[in-house]
């Protein structure tokens, strides 16, 4: 459940991107752009929710690694696939 949580937390920080990226002027190109932003910060949030898991949580890098990915690559792909339609 919580992994479905910080995933849907990634796309609403996508959303934000996306949308600040569109107000801010230039419309759907700046959105893309905000969008190419958000994949090295939503990268390194991931990765802080990896090493908690790790250091904090008592998992072990090779338990985390599957759910790190799955956190990571969901919102990256949406965000990949804004940046490439726009």
């Amino acid at each position: 459940m919580r992994t479905l949580i910080i995933i849907a937390g990634g796309l609403v920080l996508l959303l934000l991107f996306a949308l600040v990226g569109s107000r801010m002027g230039g419309g759907a190109h700046a959105a893309a752009t905000a969008a190419k932003i958000f994949i090295p910060v939503w990268l390194a949030a991931a990765a802080i929710n990896m090493w908690i898991g790790v250091s904090r949580a008592g998992y072990s890098v090779a338990e985390e690694f599957p759910i790190f990915l799955l956190i990571f690559g969901v919102p990256a792909a949406i965000a990949t696939f804004i940046a490439w339609k726009y």
